[in-house]
């Protein structure tokens, strides 16, 4: 810090006193020291800014985290799968899709892969002292043996239905059905109406139509043979490249049920999950909003801290003013007090939110995303609340007058 220095010119007469100047060290200097001097209430009032700071990078984080998963998982799954069913309560006119649903669509020039499942009439108990009204919420459908391969869909335990297995007695159970009938292997046995049929395999979770998670499914001929089946499929599932998913879409539901196509419904299922992707967002926002307010709060703890700390320090302010410290030079450094104090509690903050957001992230088996904006954009928001935290109590500081401030009053 340079001091005031008076020279005399050669005419005699004194020169006026040169103003000191607070170097960027010395601001810095004197910026760490009064925090140093209060680091009980440092650490209180960084803590605001850091929780913060915190939420918001972590909110960024793991809503980016999640976004990176979902994608993963759409690209694993496919968007490009359309079902085509009909309507419920359509009213008193009865429509069905017909038996050659499957073949009527597989003559649509751009479909690569269609097949179907129907609906079965039949009681499901695990055995056959369980009363027949407990059927454990599992109902019966029947499926073409290429389902799981338009799904993509896997089998957790077990076998899938081939050419020979459709017409046997046999079942496949999906993984909620499995649980709510308390199979947990394959060879187990459980009763469908009066039969006894044979659990060949149980099914991973099926994203894309998760109703079969709930369901127990058997080959076309054998829901035809033991259960009175009429063949006619509830829903047809059908994909096609990407590029052309709306051309078919456009025309599904008149080549399913033709002439009755106001009475089906043909839905993306990849549409629900990026339904579930926007719903996401919205509740980003919404805890980005309370970030916000938690970094506001922090900033009105660090004007609090400022201000207090211009009334204890009056004599301080005093004794610098009579040692030639400008009023510019007092702002400045009750200035960069508050600053250091946000900037300490914003890198805090982000250090957290990082650590949050890879944490729950590698916890929930995703890939942990953080965008570098995020730390960065919250570290420049909290420098921004701490400049105006400071303002007021820099400019009360440098408007001290010496005499008053040395006498305390």
């Amino acid at each position: 810090m340079r001091s005031v220095r008076r020279t005399r010119p050669l005419t005699g007469r004194p020169r006026p006193p040169v103003p000191s100047r607070l170097l960027p060290a010395d601001v810095l200097r004197l910026g760490a020291v009064g925090l140093r001097s209060r680091r009980t209430r440092v650490v209180l009032s960084a803590l605001g800014i850091a929780l913060g700071i915190a939420t918001m990078v972590a909110v960024v984080g793991l809503s980016q985290s999640s976004k990176a998963d979902l994608m993963a998982r759409l690209d694993r799954l496919g968007t490009n799968l359309l079902t085509a069913e009909v309507i419920p309560d359509t009213g008193a006119r009865e429509v069905r899709l017909p038996k050659s649903a499957v073949a009527m669509v597989e003559r649509i020039g751009p479909v690569e892969h269609a097949t179907a499942t129907g609906q079965v009439d039949a009681r499901i108990r695990r055995s056959a002292v369980v009363p027949e009204e407990r059927t454990a919420g599992v109902t019966a459908q029947a499926a073409r043996t290429d389902l799981l391969t338009a799904l993509n869909a896997e089998v957790a335990r077990g076998v899938w239905l081939d050419r020979a297995s459709e017409r046997l007695p046999v079942t496949v159970l999906g993984a909620l059905a499995a649980e709510r009938l308390g199979v947990t292997a394959p060879g187990e046995t459980i009763v469908m109406d009066d039969e006894q049929m044979v659990v060949v395999g149980i099914l991973e979770p099926v994203e894309l139509v998760p109703n079969l998670d709930r369901v127990a499914l058997v080959g076309f001929p054998a829901a035809e043979r033991y259960f009175g089946f009429d063949g006619r499929p509830s829903m047809v599932f059908e994909r096609s490249p990407d590029a052309t998913v709306d051309e078919v879409r456009a025309v599904l539901a008149r080549t399913v049920s033709p002439g009755a196509e106001g009475y089906i419904k043909v839905s993306r299922p990849s549409d629900a999950l990026a339904a579930k992707a926007a719903t996401d967002r919205g509740l980003t926002a919404l805890m980005l909003g309370l970030g916000a307010v938690a970094l506001l709060v922090g900033g009105v703890g660090i004007a609090n801290t400022m201000v207090i700390s211009v009334l204890e320090r009056r004599q301080e302010i005093g004794l610098r003013r009579a040692l030639g410290a400008t009023r510019g030079a007092v702002r400045v450094q009750f200035l960069m007090e508050s600053l250091l104090l946000s900037a300490l509690g914003g890198a805090a903050g982000a250090v957290l939110g990082t650590a949050a957001t890879w944490g729950f992230a590698l916890a929930q088996g995703w890939r942990p995303v953080v965008p570098v904006w995020a730390p960065v954009g919250g570290l420049a928001a909290t420098l921004c609340i701490g400049a105006l935290a400071g303002l007021y109590p820099a400019v009360r500081a440098s408007r001290l007058h010496p005499t008053v401030a040395l006498n305390g009053t």
